[in-house]
């Protein structure tokens, strides 16, 4: 994300910050975890500072509230983005996926792959930039199971969240030094991420190449 993007979002969490406290945080971090790339490497770090160093409270409140807060947000933003991908994703994709080059043979991969995975799926996403905010619709759309998911999302979220908190509480006033830190390791995700989309169309351009090579008629 663009730094002075992130420098408009940190006013305006501010803002909401003062004004309604951790319920800003958790309305926040369940927008960041339904799709809305809201960094939470902003949001924990400011809250660390702002509702609890600058309070005066003491360390382990900002691993407590900024853990159990955020991760409460998490959780009810990765619940709404896993019944949207249940019942609004997969219909969709399975009607419409051929526009989107996803055909009923990669939703039964996925099926699988999140039948094996998923509970580690739903606990390691936590703790992964970028892959954090977006991984619970394809987690609603291979239907993984529901309450592993949620319980292991609540960890894996309160880990990060209370993690970052305490980096927030920590740095106090100069906690976008914390972001800085951090920044850089968005890139490599991203760049894995991009990859492996761009491996996934090449995979399957090929792959339906081959299919319309073996349904043309030889040529006499």
């Amino acid at each position: 994300m663009p730094v002075w993007l992130e420098q408009q979002i940190v006013e305006f969490l501010t803002t909401l910050f003062e004004s309604m406290g951790w319920a800003g945080v958790v309305g926040i971090m369940a927008l960041e975890s339904a799709n809305i790339p809201i960094p939470s490497e902003v949001t924990m770090p400011l809250a660390g500072w702002l509702l609890v160093q600058a309070k005066g409270a003491s360390a382990i409140t900002s691993v407590w509230l900024g853990g159990l807060w955020g991760a409460v947000g998490c959780t009810l933003g990765s619940v709404a983005s896993y019944a949207l991908g249940v019942w609004g994703g997969r219909p969709f994709l399975a009607r419409y996926g051929k526009y989107f080059m996803i055909n009923p043979h990669d939703l039964d991969l996925a099926d699988k792959w999140f039948a094996r995975w998923g509970d580690w799926t739903a606990f390691l996403s936590r703790l992964l930039p970028i892959v954090r905010t977006f991984i619970s619709f394809p987690a609603g759309v291979a239907r993984t199971r529901f309450i592993p998911f949620v319980l292991l999302s609540f960890v894996g979220s309160f880990i990060w969240c209370g993690a970052l908190a305490y980096g927030g509480y920590v740095f106090g006033s100069k906690w976008e030094e914390l972001r800085a830190i951090m920044r850089p390791f968005d890139i490599p995700i991203a760049i894995i991420l991009l990859a492996g989309f761009a491996y996934y169309i090449y995979h399957h351009v090929r792959r339906g190449a081959s299919a319309n090579a073996q349904d043309d008629p030889p040529q006499s």
